[in-house]
């Protein structure tokens, strides 16, 4: 798997992580507390779900060369 897909899965996986982190905000999030982000639990999966698939064509990339 190159590098470049490992940087992209690391970047959107940290970045649904910090969807969660508490901060000051106009607005309560879905969750109830005033995070980061005013759509905490729906960014923080569609993050993830850009984290999975930048992992699974950096795989795919990868095992179709090596056949």
């Amino acid at each position: 798997m190159k590098w470049y897909w490992w940087l992209l899965t690391t970047i959107f996986a940290v970045l649904g992580i910090s969807t969660f982190i508490p901060a000051s905000a106009s607005k309560p999030c879905l969750l109830g507390y005033y995070a980061h982000c005013s759509f905490t639990p729906v960014s923080a999966v569609i993050c993830w779900v850009i984290a999975g698939a930048c992992y699974w064509l950096g795989r795919r990339g990868a095992t179709k060369k090596a056949v």
